[in-house]
Parts: C-alpha cells; structure tokens; sequence
C-alpha cells in the first residue's frame, strides 16, 4: 500500500494517527530524580518521538545551541536554575535517563525562545504556538474555571498527565496533578495541589527576553508547590533573579477563606538589571468573569508581533460577542466556539491547522472537579473527571 492510499500518511517523519481520544497517567512518588525517571521511563517512546519531530528544536534551539552565544545564554541560565531549583534539574535529568535521551536537549526545550530572542537581539523572534483561551465565572453556585489547552500540531497527542508524590530530604513535600507536554516539567498547562491550589497557564510573548533569569517552566513548576496565595504570589515574582519571559496564570485556592476569588496574573520579564519578575494582579471577585488569551492586557510590556497577537485580538472579540457566562455550560459552549474563519476559540477544523486545541479542563470549585476532553467540549463528554482531593481530607489517596 502507498502512502496515498494509507490514511495514515507520514506528517513531520510520522505517521497521522489523527486525534486520539487517549489520556496516558502516570502516578508517581519518591525523590525529584525518582519522578522524573519514571516519567523518562514510562513516556520514553512519546519523548524520544516527539524530540525528533519538534521544529524549534532541531531547527533553531540546537543550532544556536552549537554557537559560542547560545552556549554562553544556555550556561548562565542553567546557573541561575541551579542556585534556585536544583530539585527541578534533577527531575529532568532523570526524564532524560529514564527516556534515553540527552539532558541538554530537554533544558533547551524548558528554555524556548530566550536563546533565539536574546541572541539575535535585532530580529524578534517567536517559535511558540498562538493558543490558550481562559474563562473564569465567578457566579453564584457556579464557580468555574475554564481552560483551552492550545499548542503546535505536533504536540497533539504528545502529552500526559502527571500525578506526583514528591518526597525528597530536606525539601517540602509536594503533591499535585498536571498535565505536561512530552519531556517537560509538569506545570506550565493546567493542575491543581494538594493544598487547593487550582490555576491555568497563558502564554505571553514579551518582545525582550532575558538570559540569565528564571523561565517560565520553573516558576509554574514552583508554583506547584504553593500552598497559598501569598506564596503563589511570591514565587511569581521571584525576587532575588526575576522571570526571564512572560506569561499569565490564571488561579484560585480551593481552601480560602471568605467567598471564592478567582486571580489573574500577568508577569513580565524582568527589567535589565532588575532581580524581580513584573507583575500585575487582577481579582475575580463574585459576580464576576474574567477572560485571558495570549496578549498582555494590563502590563505594559512590548510584545512579539504576529500570529500570536492577531490570533488573540481576535479570540478575544469571540468570547466577548457570547453573553457573560452564567454557567459551568456557559463556559464550555464558549471554549467550543469555531466561529471565526481563522482564529477560532477551539482551534481545529483541518487536519493541517498550524495550532490544534490539545485540551479542554474543566475546573468547578463547588463540586470540587477537574473534567478534561480530548475533542470539543460541548459536543463529547469528558474523558476523565477528577476529584480535586486535598491533603487535610480523609479521602485524598497519595499518588
């Protein structure tokens, strides 16, 4: 049989196996290492597949890589990780043993674009996806937290969720569940805590980046392990080293005090010289929505022009032409919204769309539950629904 008479023909060296109606978990406990290597050793064939077929990678991140000033960005930021997450770089290092696969391959891919942006400091430079919408209402019985996962089409299929017991000596006990892209650290998607913390991941693409302070990947992965606001708050600031991108998260703590309040964070890279991530706060209060995509919309920050703009402005104007969200129902009809000729809500209508909507969770803070959907929300049902188990409840089981 030929490849045109296959239906499964090769796209990017692989073949198309179209979207899977397939969520992969895996449960985990030990030290920062002993989770990474199971998560290494039980994805290894999604990672090592999906380090073969991801562009940036090959066609930009490792090129540069080879060059004296993308080595040099690569080492000081490496530094400025190790004096503050060890934990973390040993979690990758043991991915990359339990996959079979180089360390520094997946470093780069937590680093994204701050070595293009700050090497080639007279040409912006952007690789990332144009996706990710949020919705949080904030109504009366009604608490709900809605999130488009949205990436490169070929990340469809190249992701799972991550259920981790972190105990490792003289460090903080963490417990958590998210979804991570193949080789990644957990955390720069969607997840929750076992301390209520529930949030969502924006990108945002600041025209600057900066070598030598925090990516993203390490802060969301911190956050993780945040068991308030206050130190949610602090991790997303960073004094002391400062974010080197931008991004937003949107968040609430299941356990507050008083009446629900949803936060949306924008954060900023931090300013040349500074040693702090900027930041702007917006409260979600009752009887309130609020709506995040893929563009600053309080911080005054220079940005990337493109694709990831464009798309933004206007997947931002759809979700705004629906009444307010009343409802959990509300949500999902406006996350399904395939409205627009070329920016839409959910994105996917051809099987050669440059950025597909891998996800769709569903986060409801009254009934306490996580729903994820592989395809379109208010079409299907969801694939998994998930207690959100907190560490002072009997009925939390460890991972």
């Amino acid at each position: 049989m030929t490849s045109a008479e296959n239906p499964a023909e090769s796209t990017h060296g692989r073949k198309n196996i179209g979207r899977r109606q397939a969520i992969p978990i895996i449960h985990t406990r030990g030290t920062y290492y002993d989770i990474g290597f199971d998560i290494g050793h039980t994805f290894s064939g999604l990672i090592q597949e999906f380090l073969s077929l991801y562009r940036p990678l090959n066609e930009i991140y490792l090129p540069l890589y080879e060059t004296e000033v993308g080595k040099k960005i690569y080492e000081e930021t490496l530094a400025c990780v190790q004096e503050q997450f060890p934990g973390y770089l040993k979690e990758i290092q043991g991915t990359a043993d339990g996959a079979n696969v180089p360390f520094h391959k997946l470093f780069l891919m937590h680093l994204d674009d701050i070595v293009p942006n700050v090497a080639n400091e007279e040409e912006q430079m952007n690789t990332l996806p144009i996706g990710c919408s949020t919705i949080m209402c904030n109504q009366p019985g009604q608490e709900i937290l809605g999130h488009n996962e949205d990436a490169l089409s070929e990340i469809l299929n190249y992701w799972y969720l991550v259920s981790a017991h972190v105990i490792e000596p003289g460090c903080r006990e963490e417990k958590f569940t998210s979804l991570s892209y193949a080789g990644f650290l957990p955390g720069y998607t969607m997840g929750y805590n076992y301390h209520g913390l529930v949030y969502t991941i924006n990108t945002l693409s600041a025209a600057r980046l900066r070598s030598g302070k925090t990516p993203r990947y390490f802060l969301t992965r911190a956050l993780l392990a945040a068991e308030n606001y206050e130190q949610a708050q602090q991790v997303l600031n960073n004094d002391g080293f400062g974010a080197a991108e931008g991004f937003s998260v949107n968040m609430t703590f299941l356990k507050q005090q008083g009446d629900r309040t949803f936060y949306n964070v924008e954060i900023g890279p931090c300013e040349i010289n500074d040693t702090q991530s900027q930041l702007n706060i917006l409260s979600i209060n009752p009887g309130e929505n609020a709506f995040h995509c893929n563009r600053y919309l309080r911080l005054k920050i220079p940005e990337i022009d493109g694709l990831i703009i464009n798309s933004s402005i206007r997947r931002m104007e759809t979700i705004c032409k629906h009444p307010p969200p009343k409802c959990r129902h509300d949500v999902i009809n406006i996350l399904s919204d395939q409205t627009d000729n070329e920016y839409r809500v959910y994105q996917e209508i051809k099987e050669d769309d440059l950025v597909k909507t891998i996800a769709t969770g569903i986060f409801d803070c009254v009934e306490r539950t996580w729903s994820i959907y592989t395809d379109k929300p208010n079409s299907t049902e969801p694939i998994l629904v998930i207690p959100l188990q907190l560490h002072d409840e009997s009925t939390f089981c460890a991972a």
